[in-house]
């Protein structure tokens, strides 16, 4: 530790230079959890809008093989519009890929940093990921 002697030799100033620089570890750390924090929250919600966007897309299934049951698949046009107007209102960028039976939506948001700006972190990046199946069941079982 640096310690400042006045012409008495009493300590000067020595609380000072501990204060700062220990107050911009508070800083620091203070940044970490939050904008940390708030980047998690964003993953989040990165993942939900996921979710229920191929959720939404999921249900949009082929009527007239699903009614004679003879296929259970999503109608690719109509699933990846739908998606695409679920990831819109919520305003997440996105894609959707509609595969027969398989839609995978992927997202991705930007959380934008407000404390680690001061060292040169202005924003983190979130993803999400969601894959449904369409499956059609009989008394429980996969058919």
């Amino acid at each position: 530790m640096f310690s400042l002697l006045d012409k008495s030799g009493r300590d000067r100033g020595s609380i000072t230079l501990w204060f700062l620089l220990a107050s911009v570890a508070m800083i620091i750390v203070l940044g970490l959890a939050v904008d940390l924090g708030g980047q998690v929250y964003t993953q989040q919600r990165a993942r939900g809008v996921a979710a229920q966007a191929a959720r939404t897309a999921g249900q949009q299934i082929g009527a007239p093989q699903a009614i004679r049951g003879t296929a259970v698949e999503a109608s690719p046009a109509r699933a990846a519009q739908a998606a695409r107007n679920y990831l819109r209102a919520s305003g997440m960028a996105g894609s959707v890929d509609v595969n027969g039976t398989t839609v995978v939506v992927h997202t991705s948001d930007i959380y934008k940093t407000k404390f680690l700006s001061i060292i040169g972190l202005n924003t983190l990046p979130a993803t999400g990921k969601a894959e449904v199946r369409i499956v059609r069941v009989l008394n429980g079982a996969e058919r």
